[in-house]
């Protein structure tokens, strides 16, 4: 309770940040970010557009992906009439595609770029039952499917880059709190959604379906990322993280419907996208670009 209270009325933790702390204000004490290069997932409006607009107004150089490509490059229009210095490279991606999702990976790598941060904020929330062309559930085929494949290709890319560059790389994975609410088999759940096995679909607990696999995918990527940086002979320089987030504009929309568990999602949609997108950020700094501490904020452990 005393820690819910104290989340409402924006009260510091330990990272000297809290609820009402916004983006800018959680970088501010960043250094110039020019060699720093970024994808960010879902960044054409939202927590994802925000995190975006922030990282190009410290430097960074951006990577969005996207499936609606004139959605993206209105992100990026409105991030150059910010910051028109700004270097982002708009490019096709549709996260519910395996096939998509390796199309990016070989087209970005043409281009010769580091990769520094990749954050996998892009989410969707499917209100009614829908397969992907893979035969996976929409909702789980682009929350999570799509990104573990983005993850597992580029992370190749990603450590090189930390190495060569001694800056520690960070991959971001936005969950959220909602995946507590999953209980039961979740392979045989994902193959009765996935083949409408079910009678009654329920939206919700098919996001935290995937909000789940997410969570389980980051700490086992966690884990895999300590025995390579052991390997190395443990050096923070070309260290590389995994951290997670997590995210609110979805959750409106799930209140919207009705959805059972929602309201336990409340306290998370009071944040606006300037707050809510602070997570990603807080979780994207390392210490060798930036003073901010990293743990996450309120919630995940």
């Amino acid at each position: 309770m005393l820690e819910t209270l104290r989340y409402l009325v924006g009260s510091a933790g330990a990272s000297g940040y809290g609820s009402k702390s916004t983006a800018e204000q959680v970088t501010e004490n960043c250094r110039d970010l020019h060699s720093i290069t970024a994808i960010i997932t879902g960044a054409t409006s939202g927590i994802g557009a925000e995190t975006a607009r922030v990282l190009a107004k410290r430097g960074a150089r951006l990577v969005l992906p996207a499936r609606n490509l004139k959605a993206a490059e209105d992100a990026r229009a409105r991030i150059l009439s910010e910051n028109p210095d700004a270097d982002i490279i708009v490019m096709g991606l549709d996260l519910s595609s395996l096939n998509s999702v390796r199309n990016f990976v070989s087209e970005f790598e043409s281009l010769n770029l580091p990769l520094n941060l990749l954050i996998n904020n892009a989410g969707k929330f499917a209100l009614e039952p829908a397969v992907s062309e893979d035969g996976i559930e929409m909702t789980f085929a682009t929350n999570y499917l799509g990104h573990f494949l983005l993850t597992k290709l580029l992370l190749k890319k990603m450590i090189e880059t930390a190495k060569t560059s001694g800056l520690q790389g960070r991959i971001v994975n936005v969950s959220s709190s909602i995946y507590k609410w999953f209980s039961g088999d979740m392979i045989r759940y994902l193959c009765e959604i996935s083949r409408n096995k079910l009678r009654d679909f329920d939206p919700t607990r098919a996001y935290a379906l995937s909000k789940l696999a997410i969570v389980l995918h980051t700490k086992e990527v966690a884990q895999r990322l300590k025995l390579i940086n052991a390997a190395n002979g443990g050096q923070r320089d070309g260290e590389l993280c995994s951290s997670r987030s997590r995210q609110n504009q979805t959750h409106k929309r799930a209140r919207r419907h009705g959805h059972r568990y929602s309201i336990f999602l409340d306290f998370e949609a009071l944040e606006n996208y300037s707050s809510g997108c602070c997570h990603n950020l807080l979780c994207s700094n390392t210490s060798s670009t930036c003073k901010c501490d990293r743990e996450v904020l309120f919630g995940l452990q």
